[in-house]
């Protein structure tokens, strides 16, 4: 009998590890068809060095470094990182991840989907994403127990569209003033760059290394979800080990970080093991 009900149990734990998995599965499907749903075509389709003109001279450099002239624009990226994630809001506590993310360039939006193992055996589920002029954070227990669920147009909404923007150092065509982003100097080796998707605008401080390309970022404040609530707090990041890929420059590694009173926590350091992109035609 005790076997039986071991055995019961294993088949109900196991179901359920199925169905958690599906659901979760079935929720990003949603929001990548809301993406695809939201393009809209683009204008300029081919990157040509004549639209540097009038930019920051840091920024020229950049661009120089990082992309070839004839280059289509990106449209749709899918990466694969690995890494570790700190979720501890006390001493840290890195924990092993992997994920997906997808982005679509018009209308911008992405989802960064992730497992991480937090103890022996247990996985949570963690979504970030940008979608409609929409932020969303989940993270659930196996895709069953939510421990987080916020989704709103308001400050959520600014810190994803941030993190896009941050992020396009992996998709630099989308850093081109003809997809949007407009440049202003700040001093030699850096420049801020602000984007729009509707009424939310953000902007970011680059700095770049001595080779052109972008070294880190840094924004004075952005959303951070504590206890259910988005606070600010300034936010910062930095990239290295850059190689070419499918023609432009991009880094394979990085760290992010907030920056408290007390100093500067990182939460985030990951590699990117995959990287496919689609262009205009």
């Amino acid at each position: 009998m005790l076997l039986v009900l071991l055995m019961l149990c294993a088949v109900g734990v196991t179901a359920a590890l199925v169905y958690g998995n599906r659901r979760w599965t079935a929720a990003t499907e949603q929001l990548r068809d809301r993406m695809e749903r939201a393009r809209v075509p683009f204008g300029t389709k081919i990157f040509s060095p004549g639209e540097l003109a009038g930019l920051p001279q840091p920024v020229q450099h950049y661009f120089g470094a990082a992309l070839v002239d004839g280059l289509r624009m990106v449209t749709d990226v899918a990466i694969v990182q690995r890494g570790t994630f700190n979720q501890s809001e006390g001493a840290p506590a890195w924990k092993p991840f992997t994920a997906v993310q997808r982005m679509v360039m018009r209308r911008p939006g992405f989802f960064w989907d992730a497992r991480i193992r937090t103890w022996p055996g247990v996985r949570v589920r963690v979504r970030d994403a940008y979608v409609t002029g929409e932020g969303i954070r989940r993270a659930s227990v196996y895709g069953l127990f939510n421990v987080a669920n916020l989704r709103d147009s308001g400050e959520l909404a600014k810190a994803e569209l941030m993190r896009l923007l941050a992020e396009a150092v992996w998709y630099p065509t989308a850093l081109l003033p003809s997809q949007g982003v407009q440049w202003s100097a700040v001093d030699d080796h850096s420049a801020r760059a602000a984007f729009s998707d509707g009424s939310i605008t953000v902007s970011l401080l680059f700095r770049f290394n001595p080779a052109g390309l972008i070294e880190s970022f840094r924004a004075e404040g952005r959303g951070r979800l504590v206890g259910g609530k988005v606070t600010s707090l300034p936010w910062e990041g930095r990239f290295w080990d850059y190689s070419v890929r499918s023609g432009m420059c991009v880094p394979l590694e990085g760290e992010v970080a907030w920056v408290h009173p007390t100093g500067v926590k990182p939460y985030w350091r990951g590699r990117v093991t995959g990287i496919d992109y689609e262009y205009a035609h």
